[in-house]
């Protein structure tokens, strides 16, 4: 028997946002980046701007939790752009996606908490 595996949908984490979809600002994941999967918490890189998953033990400014990718995308070889939660937006915890780095409980707090700053509230 085929065992099917349903992976997330986009938007999937979103509970609320903004009036107007102002939560929403489109994002450019660096090439190099992977595959970002829909929930993935990104952070950005200071010297290029564009994203990548929020890893603790990175050094080059993606470590600060900046956004949630709404879309999953490839960022393999080439660069992609994501429309990406970036303020003012309640989402649902169980249903990011962190970087594999981020394994223990008080680092995901810790993202969350820089979310929250952002104005997005994770429950």
């Amino acid at each position: 028997m085929t065992v099917l595996v349903e992976t997330r949908h986009p938007g999937e984490f979103i509970l609320s946002e903004a009036n107007g979809h102002r939560s929403r600002e489109a994002v450019t994941i660096a090439s190099g980046a992977g595959i970002i999967a829909a929930g993935t918490v990104l952070g950005r890189i200071t010297a290029s701007g564009r994203y990548a998953a929020s890893a603790v033990g990175a050094s080059d400014g993606s470590q600060v939790p900046a956004a949630i990718a709404i879309h999953g995308a490839d960022a393999s070889a080439a660069s992609a752009t994501v429309s990406a939660i970036v303020r003012d937006a309640e989402v649902n915890g169980k249903c990011l996606t962190y970087h594999a780095d981020r394994d223990q409980p008080a680092e995901k707090a810790a993202a969350n908490a820089g979310l929250a700053i952002l104005g997005v509230i994770v429950r």
